[in-house]
């Protein structure tokens, strides 16, 4: 199992759009091959940064959705809000 945890940062006038985009697009991603869960989580002291925690039983099904067309139409929306550069990890468990 693949775990990926991606950190955004986004610009204040941007976080209700990002909220509400990845509120309706959850279950999408969920519906994805591979996808056993996904959480999106708030930084408490700063609001403006953004985790998103997802499990995937492979890293081609990880690289099947990295590489969709729904992901890159999602990333180009969201990619406009960055205030900072993202920064991902896939990690396994040992």
């Amino acid at each position: 199992m693949i775990i990926r945890i991606v950190k955004l940062e986004i610009q204040k006038h941007h976080i209700q759009d990002f909220k509400h985009l990845t509120a309706n697009e959850k279950d999408d991603i969920l519906n994805f091959e591979g996808c056993s869960h996904l959480e999106v989580m708030q930084d408490v002291s700063n609001p403006s940064v953004f985790f998103t925690l997802s499990h995937w039983s492979s890293e081609n099904a990880l690289n099947h959705y990295r590489n969709s067309d729904f992901f890159r139409g999602n990333w180009n929306t969201v990619k406009q809000w960055f205030s900072g550069k993202p920064e991902t990890w896939s990690l396994s468990q040992q």
